[in-house]
């Protein structure tokens, strides 16, 4: 039986801090999965992981008491289902901006009758058990990435598609998006507002809210905002703040 842990936080309202990894290399997955993170989400969409890294780097992941996520490249029902069959426990999709493209990506991360999901447990069954068809349709989280003009504008649409879990801010795409400067800490009052409407607008449709963050502190900010799932930083920053710490404290 699959057990998804921060599927439970969610749905009672905890928060959940995620790990966010954008290197294809398995010792790097098993370090940081390692640490303390409720989540760990490869991100197949901008960093530099392919199929066998992914597929390494959730077997190293597995080594802890984490949940494994990815972001894949686009809404390809192909791809969700492969990342899936790997192991993964909840899909991040990027540029979801109308309900039909929630409904898609939804469809492909359930097996029918509900979804469209095609039947080929790769390694799931290995790692889950298998019972795991049983209780995939359940335990399956599903994030749609709001970060784009349309996708505001079709917010509650969004939103109210059966089958969808949590929403996931974009801040850099979303300050783009609305014409201003990549940030994932916008002062633009437009970027503010349509942060503030997206957590308070996924509460009321029982939607759980994410969003990705640059920093712990922004993170801690994010949760009192609303949001409960939270990403602070990723793989690539927290290595480079860690090095300038160790360089900064060795020059004095």
């Amino acid at each position: 039986m699959i057990k998804n842990p921060i599927q439970e936080k969610l749905e009672s309202g905890e928060v959940v801090v995620n790990a966010w990894l954008w290197f294809g290399d398995s010792f790097a997955a098993e370090i940081m999965a390692a640490q303390g993170f409720d989540s760990v989400t490869l991100d197949l969409q901008h960093g530099l992981i392919g199929l066998h890294e992914a597929v390494t780097m959730l077997q190293a992941i597995s080594s802890q008491p984490v949940v494994p996520l990815v972001r894949v490249q686009s809404n390809d029902s192909g791809w969700i289902m492969k990342m899936l069959d790997a192991g993964a426990l909840g899909i991040i999709c990027p540029m979801i901006s109308t309900r039909e493209e929630c409904e898609r990506f939804v469809a492909a991360c359930r097996y029918p009758p509900v979804g469209i999901r095609s039947f080929g447990p790769s390694r799931c069954n290995a790692r889950y058990g298998a019972d795991y068809a049983d209780f995939a349709n359940d335990s399956i989280l599903t994030f749609a990435m709001i970060e784009t003009r349309q996708a505001l504008e079709n917010l509650e649409d969004i939103l109210s598609v059966p089958g969808l879990d949590a929403v996931y801010v974009g801040p850099n795409d979303l300050a783009l998006a609305l014409g201003y400067p990549p940030s994932q800490d916008s002062i633009e009052p437009e970027v503010i507002e349509a942060i503030d409407r997206i957590v308070t607008t996924a509460i009321r449709y029982k939607i759980s809210p994410g969003i990705a963050c640059p920093s712990g502190e922004v993170a801690r900010r994010r949760i009192k905002e609303g949001y409960r799932f939270v990403t602070p930083g990723n793989q690539a920053g927290m290595m480079a703040a860690a090095a300038r710490t160790a360089i900064e404290c060795v020059r004095g």
